[in-house]
């Protein structure tokens, strides 16, 4: 079935076709990452439709909108290859019309951690997740684990909202050195990209441990040890529903969250951790 390319509400609307729909937001400049989670839609609907679109919402003023890597044509091949039957990939003015006023309030769990960081960023991403999903109406809707506190805050917005979309979190793809793929990577250089890599290491140092306050300092120390040519932004080991720091008594899940800028380009990370 050759792909089929929507550009405006219009072409998507004729584009849908009958049987259940999985959507997978995109910003664009796919890589394999993006590939397993069209795989994993695959599985949950009768057809997949990919959003492309760069979002300038959950931009800030000093963040790399304008730099952000472009490359339409190769995502196309991507998407047609992995199976996807429609690309949505609309123009800002077409998502933002002229006098739009009414925008999404991510509250006090968008403010914390990566929130903390990026301020307006997680009100940006859940505007356009809600848009999405009232455009495409999707049954399911796949977001990649790496973006571990985004993928928390659509499944806070679905249940606060009730939005009758099924969310699925699809595993972290990583290069065989561990590096989490990432569209921003193509930013490394060489030397970057060895620099880059002690966030993974650093991940692992924390997985190894148990308590709380061991699995911070195991992850911190090697974070230190690169620096100053990795600038640490946050290291923060949270509860995965809210995003809190867990308390030295927590057991069950966790997750063990990093963000770090190496030369100009901002990399996050994550991994989910067992405890007690």
């Amino acid at each position: 079935m050759d792909l089929i390319v929507a550009r405006n509400r219009t072409d998507l609307i004729k584009a849908r076709g009958a049987g259940t729909i999985a959507l997978v937001p995109t910003m664009g400049a796919l890589h394999e990452g993006h590939r397993s989670l069209v795989r994993a839609a695959r599985t949950h609907a009768d057809q997949v439709v990919v959003s492309i679109f760069v979002n300038p919402l959950q931009f800030g003023p000093n963040e790399d909108l304008s730099r952000y890597p472009r490359t339409f044509d190769a995502d196309l091949e991507v998407c047609q290859e992995e199976g996807a039957a429609v690309v949505f990939a609309p123009a800002v003015e077409d998502m933002y019309p002229p006098g739009r006023q009414v925008s999404v309030h991510a509250g006090e769990m968008g403010r914390i951690v990566e929130g903390a960081s990026r301020p307006g960023h997680f009100d940006g991403m859940l505007t356009v997740v809600l848009k999405l999903f009232n455009l495409v109406r999707p049954d399911v809707a796949v977001f990649g684990q790496k973006d571990a506190q985004q993928l928390a805050m659509i499944r806070r917005m679905v249940a606060d909202l009730d939005v009758p979309v099924e969310i699925v979190g699809a595993p972290t793809v990583r290069e065989p050195d561990g590096l989490a793929l990432s569209s921003r990577n193509r930013y490394l250089s060489a030397e970057d990209r060895q620099v880059a890599l002690a966030l993974s290491r650093a991940l692992r140092a924390g997985a190894a441990e148990r308590a709380p306050a061991r699995i911070r300092a195991a992850a911190r120390e090697v974070l230190d040890a690169a620096a100053p040519e990795l600038e640490l932004d946050y290291l923060a080991l949270v509860d995965p529903a809210t995003f809190g720091d867990v308390p030295e008594s927590y057991t069950g899940e966790a997750v063990l969250a990093v963000a770090a800028r190496v030369g100009a380009t901002r990399l996050i990370d994550n991994m989910v951790i067992a405890l007690g």
